[in-house]
């Protein structure tokens, strides 16, 4: 069944909008070192072109009677002038720098120095700096990504969902069909199960007993397709549940499974634990866990079912005597199974797996080959 989920949409988009970015962050890189060249090339010649017009103007002082020099000053420009001694004489900034300063590179500046000829003021240098940086050179490579990486997101977006439509589509027609499919299948379904029991209390058959167990293999996977069709659409509420009297039920209806391969269910469970917890998915958990127990196990073995407090923690351990499992790391994964002959559709675990993560309960899987498995499962205290 395709699902249709807004943040995989979303997630895809985003990942192949980066992914056109990383492509063009090459030449951008490339377009940004020459664009830094051209900037710096500019900004120095503005810096030259001032630099000159301010040893003119102290030039030109020279050559006139005044008796007061109006320095030039500039919003973005700062003018030093040193002696012959290099001993600063006029500054238009608030910091200070020696002329050795300006023989080496001063961060974030850019300079200019202008050896002069006699003047009116003694000076004999001039020194013209501009604060310097590359900020707005990155920020513009900033603003440009953002808006490249945005329209690219958009249109990705916009892509996919158009090409997504015949999708949604079959899936709507797919939930539809589930859905009908699903409803006309629990009424022949409760129907034969309970003229099974009524065939049963008259008169017990091993015949009976095989078809009564086939039918409660059925509804296993009937109220698992249930719970899988709507666990996103339907709001499983917890509720106290008497977990111990809830496990012992649980296990009587799946006495009659296991006595078809003659096995025998073994139970210790201790009585009045109680949790907090939906009552049909903890039924998903049990029944899952039970059922694959029987599914796998050699005749004439036993099953044991443990229910018991631990400290502030409930502990529920199934162990069987089955074959044991091949690859306990993917038997959770959707639509794996470990035995294609036994049949079912791999989602049972999955689902298990599922609300354990939503309950926060821990799972711990042991198994030998040929000797058995068990599944524990740890329930933190919600009582």
């Amino acid at each position: 069944m395709i699902k249709n989920d807004k943040r995989y949409i979303y997630t895809l988009a985003f990942i192949y909008s980066m992914l056109i970015v990383v492509v063009i962050s090459l030449p951008a890189f490339f377009y940004i070192s020459v664009e830094k060249k051209s900037y710096l090339q500019t900004q120095r010649q503005g810096l030259l072109h001032y630099a000159y017009g301010v040893e003119k103007s102290i030039y030109d002082f020279s050559h006139t009677n005044e008796k007061i020099f109006d320095f030039p000053r500039s919003l973005f420009y700062n003018s030093y002038l040193f002696d012959t001694n290099g001993k600063l004489i006029f500054k238009t900034a608030t910091k200070a720098y020696t002329l050795e300063d300006f023989d080496k590179a001063v961060d974030d500046l850019i300079d200019k120095k202008i050896m002069l000829n006699e003047n009116r003021l003694d000076a004999k240098y001039l020194v013209i700096v501009k604060p310097f940086s590359y900020k707005e050179i990155y920020t513009k490579a900033f603003i440009a990504a953002l808006f490249m990486g945005s329209i690219i997101f958009f249109m990705t977006l916009f892509f996919i969902k158009i090409s997504l439509r015949p999708l949604e589509k079959v899936n709507r027609y797919l939930n539809t069909f589930f859905n009908d499919a699903m409803h006309e299948l629990k009424t022949p379904l409760g129907v034969m199960q309970l003229n099974l029991e009524i065939l049963r209390a008259k008169e017990e058959t091993k015949t009976l007993r095989r078809l009564f167990s086939s039918m409660q293999s059925m509804i296993l996977i009937y109220d698992d397709i249930e719970y899988h069709i709507k666990y996103d659409h339907v709001e499983y509420r917890s509720e106290k549940i008497d977990l111990s009297h809830f496990l012992l039920e649980r296990v009587e209806v799946f006495e009659d499974l296991a006595k078809s391969k003659n096995i025998t269910i073994s139970k210790n469970i201790t009585k009045n634990l109680f949790y907090n917890i939906n009552r049909i998915e903890l039924q998903r958990i049990i029944d899952n866990t039970l059922s694959n127990a029987i599914k796998y196990s050699k005749k004439d073995t036993k099953i044991i079912v443990i229910l018991v407090q631990k400290e502030n923690k409930l502990l529920l351990s199934i162990q069987d005597q089955g074959v044991g499992i091949k690859d306990i790391q993917h038997i959770f994964e959707r639509y794996h199974r470990e035995d294609t002959i036994q049949g079912g559709f791999g989602i049972g675990l999955s689902i298990v797996k599922h609300i354990c993560q939503k309950y926060d309960i821990d799972i711990n899987v042991t198994s030998l080959k040929q000797q058995g498995s068990t599944f524990l499962y740890t329930f933190s205290s919600k009582i």
